[in-house]
């Protein structure tokens, strides 16, 4: 069995990239490691021959298609602890932790071949319902036209984003959102 892995850095941010490298070269030097800037660059090599993909969030997003079905080789690097609101569903890796924190969970990584940020798994599953409701919150509909849409209450369509905020943890629409895209339950460039 071939022990060398091949991983894909795609990040716009060099030095993120390039630390990144480092870091995965020091704790496995028999790792192949290479860095896109793009998803362009990376897709005109051969994608599907590495083992993870290491990729930031912004290029999860807008490449979501391709992303999706290779969510368990995925892990998205997010840069601090705020803003963006990735589902717990994804594998997730804070580049600005501290260097040892960070070398602390690429050797976990590694050595265990799991992703550092593992998701719990919790009853977080949405309705049938809930995700019809989420995906026109996504696509910014107020309460009254949603409820329009569905041939629901107003306070059944309520009640269903009081559900999906508590099961996910997300209260903002730009959260929403960006969880339905990550999830696949919009496309970002149909928003």
């Amino acid at each position: 069995m071939n022990t060398e892995k091949e991983i894909a850095i795609i990040t716009p941010d060099t030095l993120s990239a390039k630390g990144l490298q480092e870091l995965l070269k020091e704790i496995n030097n028999k790792l192949i490691i290479r860095k896109f800037p793009n998803f362009g660059a990376f897709a005109d090599d051969t994608p599907d021959m590495y083992t993870w993909y290491f990729v930031s969030s912004q290029t999860y997003v807008l490449y979501n298609n391709f992303f999706l079905p290779r969510k368990k080789r995925t892990i998205i690097l997010m840069h601090g602890i705020g803003g963006t609101a990735i589902p717990a569903s994804n594998y997730i890796l804070n580049i600005f932790l501290p260097e040892e924190k960070l070398r602390s969970e690429l050797v976990q990584f590694l050595t265990e071949q799991t992703p550092p940020t593992l998701p719990k798994e919790e009853d977080k599953d949405l309705s049938i319902r809930e995700i019809e409701v989420l995906v026109l919150v996504s696509k910014g509909y107020i309460n009254k036209e949603i409820a329009d849409k569905l041939n629901i209450s107003l306070t059944t369509v309520i009640t269903h984003r009081k559900n999906i905020t508590e099961k996910l943890g997300i209260k903002s629409v730009s959260g929403l959102t960006m969880y339905a895209v990550m999830n696949g339950y919009v496309e970002a460039d149909r928003i």
